[in-house]
């Protein structure tokens, strides 16, 4: 990728791996923003002094030249000396910016946005959401009081608003009324003069079944104008407000609509018949959370926060069965080894243990299949189950015991479902030593097939993500192929979007490691995947690893790592300290300092090193350690290295994760055995 220019928001640029480049002084980047906003066109440097300064200094066409010639060390730093720049140039009596139309985030902003006219609404939907998460702040933000900038800001924030607008039409197109009230609410609220924001907010109201919030609004709408503008609301609020009143059978345009309805009668008439304190709302809201934590996003991170306090309630109430059914009701599949949020596994572990050593006190047999088991055998493999799932990464020895624990009544009981957990459970379990692909492949396969026997439709595409993972380790690509693509299909039709965000990092994994793709082309590819993380609600997942990934695709390529930029330590140093390498800092840090020629402290920090934890990237992170030691002549960490690589000597570094790969395994254990 080449240099990236950002204008919604503070103006900014990104060099080739995404890191934000120093630009200096604000008088930089209102040159900078002046020559964007001018779209190609040259600017004289005259129009320039009479932009930057209401009374121009003597030198001001001097001082013009300096801040284009840092802006242009910026920018091309590895532009040798006297050569023509390529980005910003001179001609004639000015100053132009020569870039792709896709450079500039304001520019790709207005491409996607028109492009969705001609898209499907789902594709549509989500490209509108990807272009809309683009914006950081207000269009040209610390240049609001520039005339130079004021027809550009308002363009551009009226674009925004239309998009904003067109993502709700779309919404509601798709029978999503409920979903876009939120956003809807608060669009109208900031912009209370724009009537089609009014529109679409009652319109999603009525689709909801609130059809008297709905006419509420549009009173609202009409209060607003009429009292601060004088004016009455145009044809299209008059017209939906009489459709409303009458109940306009077009207003319910999809099926969609007639769900949305029929939700929010249900759970009226719940509220209405379930009391308040009632049991049975904290097992229904443990069921809901489940839902919702599959939907994605903020979904995800809503149940999460939400589980922990249905857990603590049903504690509270001091009925142990009745905590067992709300625990073990959030029975989600997981597919990455490390927590989003350790503290809140943390809890619910703990909750789990304490609703074991209860439910071991009740007294309750009976006779199952000639065996006697007590009557909360299946309440307890889910417990064990969830202590297995969400202590992934602990080095202790209760995870490993509860996920057997928990295989074990699920067989014996012979229920799927639960054996369908048990198994999830027991697949973060397999991650004590290196080289357990295949045996991660055959949890996989039992997953699946369980699963399309019975109908679990999460278990199934949590069974073929964990095999398209193994195969990735075992090289076998032809099949990780397929068992992507199902996923794909699966996450599609049953709406379990999350899927797509592994299968994308697969499809980069398999274009690095498969090649012959350019190394720009493989980068590009990490980039677009990790893009599909922004939002998905999985920060143990997101944070670091595309650094990861693009040290792994470089030091594979020859090319030094991320944060050793060869322009100089200065530089260096600025890039250094926009990567978050996340929890891999330790692994990727002494490659760095070695790039960078600063060997002593790369010694120290190898030496620091702790063992990388039992997780997907193992293999990966004990290859990075071993280049370090090799490089540096560390005898006793590239024992270390060997010593954990040999029993994954047939699979692929990395490839385990979906994610990433630094090549054979074998390759990295034939340097170590040479030098030592």
């Amino acid at each position: 990728m080449g240099i990236a220019f950002g204008v919604l928001g503070p103006v900014t640029a990104w060099d080739g791996t995404g890191c934000a480049i120093a630009l200096k002084g604000p008088r930089h980047r209102a040159v900078l923003a002046r020559l964007i906003v001018a779209r190609g066109r040259v600017v004289p440097v005259t129009r320039l002094i009479d932009d930057l300064w209401d009374e121009p200094p003597a030198g001001a066409a001097g001082a013009v030249r300096t801040f284009v010639a840092a802006l242009r060390r910026a920018l091309e730093p590895d532009r040798p000396p006297r050569t023509p720049a390529r980005l910003l140039v001179t001609e004639g009596p000015g100053y132009a910016l020569r870039t792709g139309a896709d450079a500039v985030d304001a520019w790709r902003f207005e491409h996607a946005v028109a492009a969705t006219a001609d898209l499907p609404p789902e594709d549509g939907l989500a490209r509108l959401e990807e272009a809309l998460g683009w914006w950081r702040g207000p269009a040209y933000a610390e240049f609001a009081d520039q005339d130079w900038a004021r027809a550009e800001r308002s363009r551009l924030a009226e674009l925004r608003l239309h998009a904003v607008e067109r993502h709700a039409q779309t919404r509601l197109t798709l029978g999503r009324a409920a979903e876009a009230v939120p956003d809807l609410d608060a669009h109208a609220s900031g912009h209370p003069w724009r009537e089609e924001a009014w529109r679409l907010l009652a319109l999603a109201l009525y689709r909801s079944g609130r059809q008297g919030d709905a006419l509420a609004v549009l009173r609202r709408a009409r209060a607003l104008l009429v009292d601060e503008l004088g004016v009455d609301p145009g044809p299209g609020l008059r017209r939906l407000e009489t459709d409303i009143l009458r109940q306009a059978d077009h207003l319910d345009s999809s099926a969609g609509g007639a769900a949305e309805r029929v939700w929010a009668q249900a759970t009226a008439a719940y509220d209405r018949a379930v009391a308040s304190g009632a049991k049975a709302r904290l097992e229904s809201t443990a069921g809901l959370l489940r839902d919702l934590a599959t939907t994605g996003g903020g979904g995800l991170q809503a149940a999460r926060e939400h589980r922990v306090a249905a857990v603590e309630a049903a504690e509270e109430l001091g009925d142990a069965e009745l905590t067992a059914r709300v625990i073990g009701a959030f029975d989600v599949p997981a597919i990455w080894t490390r927590s989003d949020d350790p503290g809140q596994a943390a809890r619910i572990v703990a909750a789990a243990g304490r609703t074991l050593t209860a439910l071991a006190a009740l007294p309750s047999d009976h006779e199952a299949q000639g065996h006697k088991v007590t009557g909360h055998e299946a309440a307890r493999a889910r417990l064990l189950a969830t202590i297995a799932l969400e202590s992934r990464g602990d080095r202790s020895c209760h995870g490993p015991r509860a996920a057997r624990q928990a295989e074990e009544i699920a067989r014996r009981l012979n229920d799927p479902a639960l054996l369908a957990f048990a198994l999830s459970g027991l697949f973060m379990q397999t991650f004590h030593r290196t080289g357990l692909a295949a045996r991660r492949d055959e949890i996989g396969a039992e997953l699946v097939d369980i699963s399309a026997r019975h109908g679990l439709v999460t278990f199934e595409v949590l069974g073929h993500l964990v095999r398209m993972q193994a195969r990735s380790a075992l090289a076998d690509f032809t099949a990780a192929d397929a068992h992507a693509a199902a996923a794909e299909r699966l996450s599609v039709r049953h709406e379990r979007p999350l899927a797509g965000v592994f299968t994308a990092w697969y499809r980069a994994l398999r274009l690095d490691a498969t090649g012959p793709a350019p190394l720009e082309e493989a980068e590009a590819a990490y980039r677009e995947a990790a893009a599909r993380l922004d939002g998905a609600g999985m920060p143990g997942v997101e944070r670091g690893l595309l650094p990861l990934a693009l040290l792994c695709l470089r030091l594979r390529h020859g090319q030094p790592p991320p944060g050793a930029d060869p322009a100089g330590e200065e530089v260096a140093e600025q890039v250094a300290e926009h990567i978050d390498w996340g929890p891999y800092a330790p692994w990727a840090r002494p490659l760095v300092l070695l790039a960078r020629d600063r060997r002593a402290e790369a010694a120290a920090a190898l030496r620091a090193l702790p063992e990388p934890p039992h997780d997907l990237l193992t293999e990966a992170l004990w290859c990075l350690a071993a280049r370090a030691a090799l490089t540096l002549g560390d005898r006793t960490t590239m024992r270390r290295a060997y010593a954990a690589l040999l029993p994954a000597a047939g699979e692929l570094a990395g490839a385990g994760s979906g994610v990433l790969t630094l090549g054979p395994v074998s390759a990295h254990l034939d340097d170590l055995s040479a030098a030592l």
